[in-house]
């Protein structure tokens, strides 16, 4: 079969053919129609990320086919354990330690494999499973939203902050977004955000008070020096959920506004089994479409990376893995 691999350490990322996956007791052989891309696989065949073995092959999102011919999906974060506050230290990904799904054939565990629903492609099938669970658990696990709250997204563009605004909307939240980028702050307006602001403005966490008058609600995946300037968005008993941390390190960080507001803030990574199940019948029932910014063939697959690399994206990259 055809896989994306990651090679060696000074090899990287290369197009190569690969015996079938072992069927394995529990397991299915999934054949692959479409495969997303997420940031891990671009910090992994960059090295950035723990655990790395060599040689493997990437990938954790996917829409295809089991042994019946049935179309399915795969929830990617397998053995969570039994604990549905923290993943066990179990947990594993798919695409790294195991092969994953940039690849015309997959093995998964059984139980983690479900059924697709109807109403999305293919294409838009492989780009929900990754953000769609980690934006359930971060928005409606974690923040508990009520109807009409305010909600602040960060960093509007990737897969999963988008997912966010979309379970958002389908909650009647009132959202607003940020980014470096206006045209995505346009984009996000035109899905249902309320308005947005360029953070690359140093004024920018002035201009969301005088747009909002505070937030019940702030999704943020990418920490650094910016979250020191949540507090002061926070509305009392306000809850702040970080599932990313690209920025770094938290400086300058108020404590005083913390407690006297009542402040929560929550870290979030992927979700349990039955939070999967939930994520799905909530698109389901709300008829949400995951968002695709591009789809590559698979032979094409550097420039799908170099995509997601310049930060351009709005929106999941997908890539075609049947021939």
């Amino acid at each position: 079969m055809r896989a994306i691999q990651l090679v060696s350490e000074n090899e990287g990322l290369q197009l190569v053919d690969w015996p079938l996956p072992d069927q394995k007791d529990s397991c299915k052989i999934i054949r692959v129609s479409h495969a997303a891309i997420n940031h891990r696989d671009l910090w992994i065949s960059k090295g950035r990320y723990a655990g790395i073995k060599y040689p493997v092959i990437l990938g954790s999102d996917l829409s295809g086919y089991d042994d019946e011919n049935r179309r399915v999906l795969v929830n990617p974060g397998f053995y969570w354990g039994d604990d549905p506050r923290v993943q066990a230290k179990s947990f594993q990904i798919l695409g790294l330690p195991e092969n994953g799904c940039f690849a015309e054939y997959v093995s998964v565990p059984e139980p983690y494999i479900y059924m697709a629903p109807e109403h999305l492609s293919d294409i838009e099938l492989a780009a929900l499973p990754l953000a769609g669970i980690t934006a359930y658990r971060a928005l409606v696990s974690k923040c508990k939203p009520q109807q009409g709250e305010n909600l602040l997204i960060t960093g509007i563009g990737g897969g999963v902050a988008l997912q966010i605004l979309q379970f958002a909307l389908a909650l009647k939240l009132n959202v607003y977004v940020s980014s470096s980028d206006d045209l995505k702050i346009d984009q996000a307006i035109q899905i249902g955000a309320l308005g947005g602001v360029n953070y690359t403005n140093s004024e920018w966490d002035s201009e969301l008070m005088e747009l909002t008058g505070g937030f019940d609600m702030i999704i943020d995946s990418a920490g650094g020096d910016s979250f020191s300037k949540f507090p002061r968005l926070c509305k009392p008993a306000a809850r702040i959920t970080l599932y990313g941390g690209t920025n770094g390190i938290i400086s300058n960080l108020s404590p005083q506004q913390l407690f006297w507001k009542q402040i929560s803030i929550f870290g979030s990574t992927m979700g349990s089994q039955s939070e999967f199940s939930n994520m799905l019948d909530f698109i389901n029932e709300n008829k949400i479409v995951p968002i695709v910014d591009s789809v590559y063939n698979m032979a094409d697959f550097n420039s799908a990376f170099k995509r997601m690399e310049s930060k351009q994206q709005f929106g999941k990259i997908v890539l075609n893995i049947s021939r």
